[in-house]
């Protein structure tokens, strides 16, 4: 519960489901990698809907982004959990946390600098989509929900401002961890105790962690998480080749 509520507000704040950042720490106290892998990821649908719907309420999620997002990213989630089973994960976690230290940095570096424009839209709707099946892809292998790399990405390459990417990031999390969810249920991999304790400390907090990133300063909010992100690529990279 108490690593539940941590990740739960932690989420909320930076406009993700958890579950990436979850799996590291449950393993590190003593939960079998196999469970700590997906565990979190029923108990981000219920957290992370929680802090969208603050988002929801200040209009700042963008619908356009949400449904193409949803269109492309469901499949490739389901598609991405059935290869699950054939798939070593350990190389797509090193991979997926050397984007987020890259993504991380160039944030941090440079806030506000926006990616690519969408005003055409057929040439924003093929970008939508592929930041969504490459996160959808990842989804379903990791056992997550794809927040760790839809924010970062929406940002980066939708030239999204942070807070509607954060929301927008949240909406679409929140349904990707469905599919992933019923398939790895259906292939034996969750211990529903495991999620009920996590879930019962992280749902309360995601709420207030996305109350903190909506009363924050849009540069600072996206100076400081690009940081997180850093911190936390480099830090899982450096735990995996120590």
């Amino acid at each position: 519960m108490a690593i539940g509520a941590g990740i739960g507000f932690l989420g909320g704040l930076l406009g993700k489901g958890g579950s990436a950042l979850a799996t590291p720490i449950l393993v590190a106290f003593g939960i079998p990698p196999v469970i700590a892998l997906v565990a979190p990821l029923p108990a981000t649908v219920p957290g992370t809907l929680v802090a969208a719907d603050g988002y929801r309420r200040k209009g700042l999620i963008d619908r356009n982004v949400l449904v193409w997002s949803l269109i492309a990213g469901v499949p490739a989630t389901i598609l991405g959990a059935i290869c699950s089973k054939f798939v070593e994960a350990g190389s797509l976690i090193l991979v997926t946390d050397a984007v987020i230290l890259v993504l991380g940095v160039r944030m941090f570096l440079r806030p506000g600098h926006a990616g690519a424009e969408l005003n055409d839209e057929p040439v924003g709707r093929r970008l939508i989509i592929g930041v969504a099946v490459v996160t959808g892809l990842a989804a379903g292998l990791l056992a997550n929900s794809g927040g760790f790399l839809l924010a970062p990405l929406f940002i980066a390459v939708l030239g999204m401002a942070i807070k509607p990417a954060l929301g927008t990031s949240l909406a679409v999390a929140a349904v990707l961890a469905v599919p992933g969810t019923l398939i790895h249920l259906a292939l034996g991999h969750i211990d529903m105790t495991v999620v009920a304790a996590f879930a019962l400390g992280s749902v309360p907090l995601s709420g207030l962690g996305a109350r903190v990133a909506l009363r924050t300063d849009p540069s600072r909010l996206e100076r400081g998480y690009g940081a997180v992100l850093a911190l936390l690529g480099a830090g899982f990279l450096i735990a995996a080749f120590a």
